[in-house]
Formats: structure tokens, sequence, C-alpha cells
């Protein structure tokens, strides 16, 4: 059984193998892609193609893929690197489909090749020059990763570096085909290192060991770049791991924030015209950094989740406003129209907030924020058009220094555990900060007795829901303008923010398991969606007789968002904006009608201020895990019990509640299958007096058949009972371990009977049985009234870990309760002592 298990836990356990073959396969596509054009002098577009789209699916896709196992496998070099190598090849793959596209072809005349190019010339981008710019930032980001990865291995650091010397002489191949073939070379280097590096990890993955060398030693000692200030090191959490069942994403939002602003400087100093090439690279970067968006919210992380979020945002609808601008009404447009655009200053505002809300953190982080607000302020409509380019460039080009600096502090601190790179101290204290925050609450009389901790994973998301609300609403701000090449500007500021975006925010709060949090923002997605469409029709030739059509649409949504006012009594500042809501869509569907009175602007203007409002509320209760900022109360005096109607499934107990013990105890020795606390996370329990309960669990989780359950007990004396034939040393080292985050797996044998009874079979394997003794009051009181309990995390198979008892309520409607002690003491799982063999 362990041989079948083993072969595919390689794949899984080691997704480095998958990385670095499709680096390696990349690298020999670009190579077959230069070939191709060096035979003939001049690119085969069909050849071009094929070979692009394959190096789009496997250096971008299949890497991608890697990426993301990486982050799961808490790597963060590697899910840095193979999630930043996706974007690369998949958007050097998209410009070489551009570039076989406007080629002159070997088998046309030498007329229609003249014509060719003349209108190339005309209508065309530079897409040489477009190429250029994004292979810059990514040799230096790859230098970067090469040099970082010295201090993991010594295989890592040439399939890197042989990529970074390949990106220089591809940037100069663009312009001088002699490059080229020295890239050949090297990208025939990168084949044979990939090849080895994944023999390598897959031999490594089967044997258990490592057999090549090349893994497991490194070439320099990451300590040696500094040392560690502990006292700072403390002071700012850098130990604090928020979830290590997932790697740190930090450093991945800003590698992303640096390729983005390095292409925009490049475009604002005019070195390339066109924004036609660089938008599918700065868009396909962006989805990266929503990845790292989505990676901070599997950690529970409601900061770096918002602020990825925004960035991402940022990025796309200033790439897909400059592609409009460039591609489709040239670089230059009225100043009149720039001004109407009034969505920036809603950047602006919440890059305010990510600066004050930092204060708390390193210096870095307040510094790269105060550049991003930099670079919101440089985009500012108003800023007169003969500086706006000039100031835009500028303020990308410090933004990128700061990123760059970020990204490489970032994966060395995170790769040592350590702070070695120095980020500066903490400008403001976390307590003078939430007092301050807390005394603007008490100062308005709106003290809300609430329990600290009651933001769960469904709640994350809120302050990105609020933000991409609030900016659709502002940039659909004069969308009723006549003058059509505005409107082209309307369409990727209120699409992008308020459909896209807001698709991405609604899996979220599915994947939280809220009950109605996903409702809202899969609504006002479509809201947004049809609105972008009804502004965009004029530019189609559609006819105001045509416009009747999205009547029907504006009634339903009417409706609809009316019966979401009526979920919406959570808390005022929700209520609230699902109110104004239902007054924009009136106006809709007068507007489609013809008969509004007036224009949108003060809705649309209320509606952005409760949004901004909302998401600085949200952003602060999630952080300091507190209402410090209201959000009004319920609206409805039985809110809450309809409430616990709506969101509680099973029944709730407290765990400072002598009742609430006895009532999961009675559940328990009734077959139920309770959530119950740890020391570490919350598990998932069933009385071994109840084999069928145990059985549950498997049900319950989706847990694989062959995985085992351990079973937990309140001190090591209720194991001496059983009288287990344990060595001299084993029972030493269970003395010294319990209570406490381990468990240990030990010999399986009769004794297990006295212990766990009819559950024999049921719990460990054939041969073992792991054992747990927490380190943890609740569950010792527990295990005292029931005995014995199975247990496993609370999650469903492949899910994050529970910390907190309403992650555990989304499995409410399986099992039969869950006893609540707030926020867990730990954010991973014990530690799995093999003690089998503890006398060899």
């Amino acid at each position: 059984m362990a041989s079948a298990e083993g072969f595919p836990a390689s794949f899984y356990g080691e997704p480095g193998v998958l990385g670095l073959m499709a680096n390696g396969i990349s690298a020999f596509l670009v190579l077959l892609q230069n070939f191709s054009g060096a035979q003939t002098g001049v690119p085969a577009q069909g050849v071009e193609d094929i070979l692009a789209v394959h190096l789009i699916l496997i250096g971008g896709v299949c890497q991608m893929v890697a990426g993301l196992l990486s982050f799961r496998k808490y790597d963060h070099l590697s899910g840095t690197a193979f999630v930043g190598y996706a974007a690369l090849w998949a958007s050097y793959g998209a410009t070489r489909i551009f570039l076989g596209s406007t080629e002159p072809q070997s088998n046309t005349s030498a007329v229609e090749n003249l014509n060719s190019s003349l209108n190339m010339g005309l209508l065309s981008p530079p897409v040489r020059e477009s190429a250029i710019a994004g292979l810059i930032p990514y040799i230096i980001m790859s230098f970067i990763l090469a040099f970082c990865s010295a201090t993991v291995n010594y295989i890592m650091p040439f399939v890197f570096g042989a990529i970074t010397a390949t990106l220089i002489f591809e940037a100069v191949g663009v312009v001088g085909k002699w490059a080229l073939v020295v890239s050949g070379v090297l990208e025939l280097l990168i084949l044979l290192f990939a090849i080895y590096g994944s023999s390598s990890l897959l031999i490594k993955g089967l044997a258990q060991r490592y057999v090549l060398k090349g893994f497991g030693s490194p070439l320099f000692n990451v300590l040696l770049l500094g040392t560690a200030n502990a006292k700072t090191a403390n002071s700012l959490g850098q130990e604090k791991k928020k979830n290590t069942k997932y790697a740190e994403p930090t450093a991945l939002g800003f590698f992303c924030d640096t390729i983005s602003p390095f292409v925009f400087a490049f475009y604002c100093f005019c070195y390339i015209k066109f924004f036609t090439v660089s938008v599918a690279w700065v868009s396909i970067i962006s989805v990266a950094q929503l990845l790292s968006s989505y990676y901070a919210y599997l950690r529970q992380d409601c900061y770096h989740l918002t602020k990825f979020g925004l960035h991402c945002t940022y990025w796309l609808v200033k790439a897909w406003e400059e592609f409009v601008l460039s591609a489709l009404m040239g670089r230059t447009v009225s100043t009149e129209s720039r001004a109407a655009m009034v969505g920036d200053w809603f950047f602006v505002a919440s890059a305010i907030v990510l600066c004050i809300l930092s204060l708390n953190m390193d210096t870095l982080e307040l510094v790269h924020n105060a550049g991003f607000l930099l670079l919101t302020i440089s985009t500012v409509s108003q800023i007169p058009l003969d500086g706006y380019y000039i100031f835009f460039g500028v303020a990308c080009s410090i933004f990128t220094m700061i990123s760059l600096y970020g990204t490489f502090t970032r994966l060395i601190n995170t790769i040592a555990e350590k702070s070695l790179i120095p980020v500066g101290p903490q400008p403001v204290s976390t307590e003078h900060l939430q007092n301050t925050l807390d005394f603007l609450k008490r100062s308005k009389g709106t003290v809300e007795h609430q329990n600290p901790s009651h933001h769960s994973g469904a709640e994350l998301p809120d302050a990105l829901f609020y933000i991409t609300n609030g900016l659709a609403a502002m940039s659909a701000i004069h969308s009723i303008s006549v003058d059509l090449s505005f409107l082209h500007l309307t369409v990727p500021w209120v699409l992008i923010a308020g459909a896209i975006i807001q698709v991405y925010v609604s899996r979220l709060q599915i994947y939280g398991g809220r009950r109605f949090g996903s409702v809202i923002p899969s609504f006002y997605a479509a809201i947004w969606a049809a609105w972008t469409w009804y502004r965009f029709a004029p530019l189609l030739g559609i006819t105001s007789d045509a416009a009747y059509g999205f009547t029907a649409g504006a009634i339903a949504f009417l409706v609809a968002n009316g019966f979401l006012m009526l979920i919406a009594y959570r808390n005022l500042i929700l209520l609230s904006t699902t109110t104004v809501m239902e007054v924009i869509l009136v106006c809709f569907l007068l507007s489609t009608l013809g008969r509004l009175p007036y224009q949108l602007e003060a809705m649309l203007s209320v509606f952005s201020i409760i949004c901004f409002y909302g998401a600085l509320a949200s952003l602060v209760s999630c952080i300091f895990f507190g209402n410090l900022l209201p959000l009004g109360p319920a609206v409805f005096k039985n809110a809450k019990k309809m409430e616990a109607a709506l969101d509680l499934p099973c029944p709730l107990a407290e765990s400072r509640l002598t009742s609430g013990l006895i009532t999961i105890a009675n559940l328990l020795d009734q077959s139920g299958v309770c959530g119950i606390p740890t020391d570490t996370v919350y598990a998932l329990a069933a009385s071994c007096k109840n084999p069928q309960a145990i059985e549950k669990i498997y049900n319950i989780k989706d847990r694989p058949a062959e995985k085992p359950i351990c079973i937990c007990i309140s001190n090591v004396e209720q194991l001496v009972a059983a009288k287990p034939p344990f060595s001299p040393l084993l029972w030493e080292f269970m003395r010294n371990v319990y209570p406490g985050g381990i468990s240990c797996i030990v010999p399986k044998g009769d004794w297990l009977f006295k212990l766990v009874g009819p559950a024999y079979d049921r719990v460990g394997t054939n041969d073992s049985i792991m054992i747990r003794v927490p380190d943890h009051t609740v569950t010792g009181h527990l295990c005292n009234i029931t005995g014995p309990l199975a247990i496993t995390s609370a999650n469903p198979s492949g899910e994050p870990d529970s910390t907190h008892h309403d992650m555990v309520i989304r499995l409410g409607h399986k099992i039969q309760g869950v006893l609540c002690d707030g926020k867990s003491n730990e954010v991973v799982a014990s530690t799995v002592v093999n003690c089998l063999k503890i006398n060899e």
C-alpha cells in the first residue's frame, strides 16, 4: 500500500518537477522559434503561432500549476518563481504571436511586402520595443530569483541564472539577430539543467531521500546575508506565520508590482508609442498578482488580500485605459474627457487607507504604500496632459525600485524565517494605532459590545467587495456623456472593477462559507457588466429603440435587489449599500426609457462614499480583530435570532460554560460528530464508544479511506492505565512532550482495546496508532467526560485548517455541534512524530 501511495504523492510533494521541466521545455520552444526564423530570414507565421501557443500552455499554464502546488507546500521561493516565470513565458508567447502576425512573409511578392510594411508602420504597434519593455524587468527579477535560490540548493541557481542570461540575449535579439544564436545555446543549457533538476526531485520523491546531488545543499548559507535582530523581528512579528499550510505570497505581490510599473514607465517616457502589446504583459502579470491576493486569503491575511487585489485592479484598469487611448484614439485625448474621469480619486482614497493601516507594520510596507499613493496621485486625470505622462512615469520608476527591494527582502526573510534584510522599524505600535481608532469610535458614542474574534474567513474579502463597487460607481459618473471617445474610457474602469474583480470576490465569499455573502457580489457584478454594455451600446451603432431591450433587465435587477435588501440586515452599512443601489437601479430603468429627470452623479457619489467607509471599517475590523470602526447595528431587533436561524445549521456551545461542555459531550455520546478546539487548530471529534460516528467523519471531510484517524486523550496517565508495552525511552519522550502540540505514532496492540474499545478497527492503521494529548483545558475536560475521542482536523480534505469556530460552522449541515472557543491558539495542525523505531 505504501508503494501505491508513493508515486502519485511524489508529484504533489515535489511540484518542482513540473516547474523545472516547464521552464526547460519553454526555453526549447523559444529556441525552435528562433531557429524557424533564422532558416528563412523571417519567421513563418504558422510555425510561430503553433510554437507560441505551446509556449503559453507549457510555460504558462503548466508552470502556473507548479507554482500553486509550491505555495500549498509552503515553498515561498518556488511558488514565487514558478508563478512569475509562468507570467513571463505566457507574455512572451503572446508577443511572439503578435510579432509573427506583423512580420512580412517570405512567400508574398515584394510589392505586397512593401505595402504590408507601410501598413504596419501606420497601424501596428512597435512589437519589438514592447517586447524589450517587458523582458527587462523580468531579467532583473530572474537574477534576484537565481540569487535567492542559491541559499536553498545549487541546481535552481543554474536554471534561473541561465534563464536570466537567455532573457538578456532575447532582448538584444529583438533588434539584433546575432544575439539569438547565443540565446539558443543558453536555452539548451536551461533544458539540460531542468532535466537534471527534475530528475533529482523525482527520484527524491520516489526514494524519499536525495540520490542525485543538487538539492538540500545550498551554495551559501542565507544567514551570511546579515544578522537577524531578534528584538526587531519579534516586535514586527517576523517569526509569526499566519497559516503555514500555505506559503507567504507577499514576495509574489511585490514581484508583480515591479513588472507592471516598469512597463508603464517605458510607455510614459515615449519609448513605446502604442500600448497594444504591453497590455498583454500587464494583464498576465496582474493575474499572478490576483493569485497572491488569493493565497493571502488562504492565510487569513485580510490586509494583503485587499492590498494586492487593489493593486491588481489598478494595473488592469490603467493598462486597458491606455490601450483604448493608444489603439483606438491615439495617445492624445481631450483634456476635458480626462478630467471627467473621477474614478482615480477612489484609488487615491484607498491608497491613503493602506498607508494608515500599515503604520503598525514595518517601514518597508509603509514606504511601499506611500509609493502606491504617489502612483495614484500621478494618474489623477485633472493633471494637465502635457505633464501627465512625465509625472506618471517618474512615479512608476520610484514604485518599481521600492517593489524591487521589497521582492528581494521578502524572499530572503521568508526563506531564512528571520529579518535578515532590513525592513525598518515599526513606525507606530499596534496598540497605539488600535487605541486611536478605538478612541474615534468611543468619541462618537458607538461602542459595540461584540465578540472581537467574530470575524471569520468569509468576512475577509468584505473590504475588497466595497472597494470594487465604490470604484465602479465613481467610474460610472459622467458616463452618460455624449462624447463617444470618453465612453471608451469608462468601459474598462466599470467592467474590470465592478464585474471581473468582483467575481473573484464572490468566489472568495463562497470559499469562506458565508451563506448569503456570495449572492450580493455576484449580483452586483452582473449589474455593473450590464451597465457597461448599456453605455457601450451607442459605440456599436445600437439605436435608441434597441435600448429598450435593457428595460427588462433593469426591472429584473430592481426586483432582485429588493430581496437583497431583506438579507442585508447584518449591519447598517450593508443595508445602506443595497438601498442606494436600489435607487441607482431605478435611475437605470428610467434611463433605458429615456425618462431620467436628472443625472446620476449624486447617487453614484453617495454610493461610493458608503462603499469607501465600508471598506475602511471592514479592513480595520479584520486586521485588529475588533469593531474599532462601527459598521452599524443590526437593523432588526431579532436580527441575532434570524442570523442564528439562517447561518447556524447546528447547535453552538460556549467553551467557557460548563453547560456548553456538557452539551457537546451529550452529542458525542449520542453518536454525533462535533467540532472542538484543541491546542493547535479546530478538530472534528467522535467518541470512541461509537465506531459508526468515526465513519461519519470520512464522509463529512470527503477524506480518503486509507488515511487513518488519531485518538485524543486527556493525559498520559489515561494511557498508562491501558498498560501498553512501550520502551522506557518512549515513555520518557511522551512525558516530556505531553501535553502539547505533538502527535506520536506508536505501535498498535491489544492494549488499545482497553483504551478505545469497539473503535479499535476504526482508528489508526493495522499496525500503528497516532495519539494526541492536547495542551488545552477545554479539550482535556471534554476527554475526561467522554473518554478517548477520535479526532481529525475540522476542514474538508485539501482545504485550509480551521483556525476559528466560524470556519467549522461551514460544515454545520453535516455535523451535530460546535464547541466555540474563538480564535485557535495556533494556525497549523500538530507536529507528527513517528515513534515506531524510537529505540533505533
